[in-house]
């Protein structure tokens, strides 16, 4: 399935999709990311949009469809897609890469609607949990003791800018947390529909041979008079 984005010319294919390594929207300076162009066929070509202008990304490539950056800088910050040739392209990634020493993890993809999710706050000095508090919308929603919280059982109304902060360690900066609704199964629905249309016929059936039984005994009253 393709769909055609006007507003950008491109044509945005759900077979490919872009995950990154480590799974997380915002990185520490001079860290290691790798991107993973799934599902495309033929030559893909990592790009980037930076400060709105559009760039191809030049990195290693490892093997196949994986290319890693060594060493990311906060200029490497922006928009990723995976694009081939034909002009095909993935879904596109944010990523915000901190010059500063406090990150936000989060999911890369829209999470699924029920699920459990954990936010952590990390300092890059130091391996251990520090407390943190963390923010929604610029509101604060928890102090953790532990560095973590967790979403239980995510909804739509859970997605939004997130950030947290470290006492004298400092703040991330926010990332946006996208929610992917869960739809009812297709193949359910029909189920249900076709059963509810042949109950329906079947009433409908009975109700007009019943009809037709009262008419012709009606009929067969009067001749008898």
């Amino acid at each position: 399935m393709f769909i055609w984005e006007s507003t950008m010319s491109v044509l945005i294919s759900d077979a490919a999709f872009l995950r990154i390594t480590p799974d997380q929207l915002q990185h520490f300076q001079y860290e290691s990311v790798s991107f993973h162009c799934d599902g495309t066929a033929g030559s893909t070509q990592l790009r980037v949009i930076r400060n709105t202008i559009e760039y191809n990304v030049e990195c290693d490539i490892k093997s196949g469809s994986l290319c890693t950056i060594d060493q990311i800088y906060p200029a490497d910050s922006g928009e990723y897609w995976c694009e081939t040739e034909g002009g095909e392209r993935s879904n596109s990634v944010n990523i915000t890469v901190a010059a500063g020493s406090v990150i936000l993890e989060s999911p890369v993809l829209p999470v699924k609607e029920g699920i459990n999710v954990t936010l952590s706050c990390r300092k890059k000095s130091t391996s251990s949990n520090l407390p943190a508090d963390f923010y929604k919308d610029g509101r604060l929603i928890i102090s953790s003791s532990t560095g973590n919280t967790t979403i239980w059982g995510v909804s739509k109304s859970d997605e939004g800018l997130y950030r947290c902060s470290i006492s004298d360690g400092g703040e991330s900066a926010e990332s946006w947390l996208a929610v992917r609704e869960t739809r009812p199964s297709w193949d359910h629905s029909i189920y249900l529909l076709l059963l509810l249309r042949t109950v329906f016929t079947i009433v409908m059936v009975a109700l007009l041979l019943l009809l037709v039984g009262l008419l012709h005994c009606g009929k067969l009253t009067v001749t008898q008079k």
